[in-house]
């Protein structure tokens, strides 16, 4: 099996690397780095292609996916519309 074959990849697996890819495409990253971090994502969550047989499976980590999710918005969060225009309150 040649390197980068996703063919031991499940149907679950290969949709979730599209949708983190286009999440990273929307943020502005180039195409071939959002398929990179994609399919490094599904690896670091899945431990890398599934494999069929009884005993096999393994709980996904989910952990990085929940706080990236959390701790995303948080600085525009913190921003008030005066500071992020750049004008001052108090106008005297």
């Amino acid at each position: 099996m040649p390197r980068g074959d996703k063919s031991t990849y499940t149907g679950k697996q290969k949709r979730q690397a599209e949708h983190i890819e286009k999440g990273y495409e929307h943020r502005g990253v180039a195409k071939s780095e959002a398929e990179r971090r994609a399919w490094a994502t599904v690896n670091a969550e899945t431990g890398g292609g599934k494999k069929s047989g009884s005993g096999r499976g393994k709980p996904e980590n989910r952990s990085a996916s929940r706080k990236g999710g959390r701790k995303g918005g948080a600085a525009s969060r913190g921003r008030t519309r005066t500071k992020s225009t750049g004008r001052s309150r108090s106008r005297s």
